[in-house]
């Protein structure tokens, strides 16, 4: 039996299950009453594992939770159509399909063998986690001409492979492999 968690044990990045489903608490406020008698109050902003929906809502101190079933697995990346995305799960090497609602933005990041983590409930595929920092090869971006660094800290627009347009700064041309934070969308150096 998993064991029970109480509202008021409820922390920042901790998953627990609520009515049969998984969540993951992204923000914790206790309130603790003034009078004599008053019960404190446990408001937390919490996303929907199954949905990705956040939302907040308040809880008794006393409310218990169950520790959900979750599971990750490293995968690779395959490739996706009309139907879904498929990843090659690295310890019973079966391929599992994901609908686009469960991937969110993370096309953006993904290229052919990359390596995620696949979030499981219930034995079920959820959804991924991807790493911090992704190597993405530079497909388009103006040249920098003699001048243009002037003014300190200028970027300019570049298309990655994946299709995600961001900002780089002026040194970065067409063909080279850069890091992007998966979290801020933006670039975080040379690979």
């Amino acid at each position: 039996m998993p064991a029970l968690i109480d509202a008021i044990d409820i922390k920042r990045k901790m998953f627990f299950e609520f009515e049969g489903t998984p969540y993951y608490c992204i923000d914790v406020e206790v309130s603790t009453p003034t009078a004599r008698g008053g019960q404190t109050l446990v408001r937390l902003k919490m996303r929907n594992l199954l949905t990705r929906a956040v939302f907040d809502k308040t809880f008794k101190a006393g409310e218990k939770f169950k520790e959900p079933d979750l599971d990750t697995v490293e995968a690779s990346y395959l490739y996706s159509d009309g139907d879904g995305s498929y990843f090659l799960d690295q310890t019973t090497f079966d391929t599992i399909q994901l609908s686009a609602d469960k991937l969110g933005d993370a096309l953006d990041y993904l290229v052919e063998g990359a390596m995620i983590q696949l979030d499981k409930f219930n034995g079920n595929p959820i959804g991924i986690t991807l790493p911090q920092q992704v190597e993405l090869e530079v497909r388009y971006t103006e040249p920098a001409t003699r001048g243009d660094t002037a003014a300190g800290n200028v970027q300019k627009p570049a298309k990655l492979e994946t299709g995600l347009e961001i900002k780089v700064p002026f040194f970065v041309k067409e063909g080279d492999k850069i890091k992007v934070n998966t979290e801020t969308r933006e670039f975080a150096g040379r690979a």
